[in-house]
């Protein structure tokens, strides 16, 4: 037999590990070039794992809800062309049992023999993400059911408290032995929210938010974080956007908001200040010559991720704004790819977006700078002119730079952050779209 083994890609430098959120292939089924095996999941996207040969599915390597590294054997195919799927009923042993691990092994065998098919949730025309497929499968709702369950997301997207919510006021089915057994396997795993008492609940971290606080932990631990503040006058940017914004989506069908003008500055900054495009590798600094940056994105759920722009210094305004659009609209609805997510060079975060004044971020590793742009708020100002000076109302906005103290001083930190500022108050009033 001609074995092919699948092994989990890299997704990124520091992406070292997946989450196996949903086997959408079983064993002898029959895999064609390029078909999506199994759903995985980690702390920046969830994705699907291809095939890159044809063949039939002889083993899963991994049950869901493990974690598996990058290059370890997700599973194996056979790709000899004459290979037929292996459909005879499992033999049971009927040999005296020595030890209770044989007995276990096969009453676990005997639940997965009579276990129900499993529900092919992706040939509904509506998206669901692999996490509410994956508490749907293990509360064995049908597809038709799924379907008719109202979501709070955008575009009535299912979410996973939408899921957990109806679950609650479904009535519990009572079953058989020895589907029993299997239901109390999953009364092991525990709801996201458990009343404890009337004063409080106690909600369980999503598994992305598990992982997102680790990388935070270990990002402070690992860089020297300081920051510098930058106060920029965004009148200028304002007034243009505003004379320019109906055309722009008329003419390219999608909105034009301030984020891509932002990182077209920082774009231009970086190039001004290559070592901001840095990353440091034990005592070696390796500067990076492609200027790549990341947009830090919210997800309805609360949980972050970063889609990065390539080459943003080499796009156009409107291709930076392009990019924004659909790489923010893919991420909120769980459609990036891993490269997509992956060799961020620097990242911007708005914070704004929330009405924050400015923020403290916290540096996405192994980076060593990330922008937070403020809300943008009407401000008195003084204003100087040759006439003399006068009080008027200004678009101003804060730039919070957040660097590591390691490789980047409290010079280039700041020149970097007050360029960036530059860049945006010395806008071209006159710009054509």
């Amino acid at each position: 037999m001609a074995k092919f083994e699948v092994k989990l890609p890299k997704m990124g430098e520091s992406v070292a590990e997946a989450t196996i959120t949903n086997w959408l292939k079983e064993v002898g089924d029959t895999i064609a070039l390029d078909d999506p095996i199994v759903e995985i999941a980690t702390d920046k996207v969830d994705s699907e794992v291809p095939s890159e040969v044809a063949g039939v599915l002889v083993e899963k390597c991994f049950k869901e809800n493990e974690v598996v590294q990058v290059g370890q054997v997700l599973a194996i195919i056979n790709t000899e062309k004459n290979s037929s799927n292996n459909n005879a009923e499992p033999v049971l042993d009927t040999s005296p049992l020595d030890t209770a691990t044989e007995v276990t092994q096969i009453v676990e065998k005997a639940i997965e023999t009579v276990a129900p098919p499993s529900v092919n949730y992706a040939s509904s025309n509506r998206f669901y993400s692999p996490l509410v497929k994956n508490i749907a499968k293990q509360e064995g709702i049908s597809l038709e059911e799924l379907d008719t369950i109202n979501g709070s997301g955008k575009d009535n997207r299912l979410t996973k408290n939408d899921l957990l919510a109806y679950l609650k006021t479904k009535p519990k089915q009572v079953v058989n032995t020895p589907q029993q057994t299997s239901a109390q396997k999953q009364e092991n795993n525990p709801p996201s929210i458990i009343n404890t008492t009337g004063e409080y609940e106690i909600v369980e971290m999503t598994r992305m938010g598990k992982l997102i606080a680790d990388r935070m932990l270990e990002s402070k631990k690992t860089s020297a974080h300081v920051q510098s503040f930058i106060e920029a006058d965004v009148t200028k940017i304002w007034n243009w956007r505003n004379k320019y914004k109906k055309e722009f989506e008329t003419k390219e069908g999608e909105k034009l908001t301030f984020t891509p003008i932002f990182i077209e500055a920082v774009a231009k900054a970086l190039r001004d200040f290559p070592l901001m495009n840095i990353q440091l590798k034990g005592d070696k600094i390796i500067k990076k010559k492609n200027i790549n940056i990341g947009m830090a994105t919210a997800l309805d759920n609360g949980d972050l991720i970063v889609p990065v722009i390539k080459n943003a210094d080499q796009l156009s305004l409107i291709g930076i704004a392009k990019a924004v659009n659909d790489l923010a609209n893919r991420a909120r609805n769980n459609k990036l790819n891993p490269e997509e997510i992956k060799d961020g060079t620097y990242t911007v975060t708005n914070v704004g977006n929330f009405g924050s004044i400015m923020g403290t971020p916290i540096i996405n590793q192994p980076q060593v700078g990330i922008l937070a742009l403020g809300v943008i708020r009407k401000t008195p100002a003084v204003i100087e002119t040759p006439e003399g000076d006068f009080i008027g109302i200004r678009m101003k906005m804060y730039l919070s730079h957040s660097y590591d103290h390691r490789v980047v001083n409290g010079a280039l930190g700041g020149m970097f952050a007050q360029r960036v500022a530059t860049y945006l108050e010395n806008w071209d009033t006159n710009r054509v779209l």
